[in-house]
């Protein structure tokens, strides 16, 4: 989780200053452009398969680490990934970039040639219904067991913590996907000052919900756990004394039989 963490960190800070270099008032060459833009494209896709890997290790705890549970999230991310891959390979084959200059402005444009695109978030989406699907399962299953035990408040306040964490995340991931499914209309033009200012919400809102909400996954556990941590520490000391007067009560007891 440590290593995902930082890999998701420090590749959003390499995605924001992609976009930045694309988007500066300088002259850069054709195959620069071709670069800046096939790293836009592709690491979504690397990210997202990080993301599903700690959602995964996430939904298998909440499911008591079962076997069965773990495998198919297993098959599901990995079929999800590969398709996503495919698409993105297939949609970009002929996409190319070169710097160009509109209305004064220079910038980067791509040219794409296969409207295939446009559909590679949907094998993501797939992956987060059925992620939130089993994480919300889970928890009202959770939820009814309290309610007939009152037993287990420790694990209760795991799963608080756990979809305190999964809901910014899950609704991040709605906002971005109502952005994509908005580029499919048809009537978006992309050189009009209300697209532009369309797609850059749009690139706002993915970079947050992948590189801010998403390493929020890791740290919420590992701050609960440090609090659990810290916790016990402290009742070290009062459980100690709690064994100890019961071994002294017995010990009299004994003594006076």
């Amino acid at each position: 989780m440590t290593v995902l963490y930082v890999c998701v960190r420090c590749v959003g800070i390499l995605y924001s200053l992609v976009y930045i270099v694309a988007n500066l008032p300088v002259s850069i060459t054709d195959v620069d452009c071709n670069i800046l833009y096939f790293m836009q494209v592709w690491i979504p896709v690397v990210v997202n398969a990080m993301l599903g890997v700690i959602m995964t290790t996430r939904i298998h705890a909440m499911y008591q680490g079962s076997k069965k549970m773990l495998v198919f999230l297993g098959v599901v991310l990995l079929t999800c990934t590969i398709t996503s891959a495919v698409m993105t390979g297939i949609g970009n084959i002929t996409a190319s970039a070169e710097d160009v200059v509109l209305s004064g402005n220079r910038m980067c444009l791509s040219r794409i040639g296969n409207t295939l695109n446009q559909e590679i978030f949907l094998p993501t989406l797939v992956w987060e219904v059925i992620a939130l699907f089993l994480a919300t399962w889970i928890v009202i299953k959770h939820i009814r067991e309290l309610r007939q035990s009152q037993t287990g408040s420790t694990i209760g306040d795991c799963f608080t913590v756990l979809m305190e964490s999964h809901v910014p995340y899950f609704v991040g991931f709605v906002a971005v996907t109502c952005f994509n499914l908005g580029t499919l209309s048809p009537t978006l033009d992309t050189t009009t000052v209300g697209s532009g200012i369309y797609y850059g919400v749009f690139q706002i809102a993915q970079f947050v919900q992948m590189f801010v909400l998403g390493p929020r996954l890791v740290l919420s556990i590992r701050e609960y756990h440090a609090k659990l941590v810290i916790n016990s520490d402290e009742g070290t000391g009062m459980t100690t004394i709690a064994f100890q007067e019961r071994g002294h009560v017995s010990n009299s007891i004994s003594g006076s039989v």
